[in-house]
């Protein structure tokens, strides 16, 4: 299983856990499982079109998906997903 890193604004839909497990070939399964695992998780990943939403950047290691194959990236049982979410402001 992949080790996800939950942002802290995230923790109490993971039961204050800062780090959690998930499996899955690719960014897209790991997070339905995320989500099947920690109930609402996955509305605040992605839109209604299961798209990730503009505001979350997620990290597989440390490469952006956007750059690499998105939700369809690979992901291996020893890999780690950063959720970060994007921050506003000047």
């Amino acid at each position: 299983m992949a080790t996800i890193r939950i942002p802290t604004m995230m923790r109490p839909l993971t039961r204050n856990q800062a780090e959690v497990t998930a499996s899955g070939a690719t960014v897209r399964e790991v997070l339905r499982d995320l989500d099947i695992r920690y109930p609402g998780l996955g509305a605040k990943l992605l839109d209604e079109h299961g798209a990730v939403r503009r505001y979350v950047n997620v990290f597989l290691n440390d490469e952006d998906i956007r750059a690499l194959d998105a939700l369809d990236t690979p992901v291996k049982d020893v890999d780690r997903l950063t959720l970060i979410p994007a921050m506003a402001g000047g």
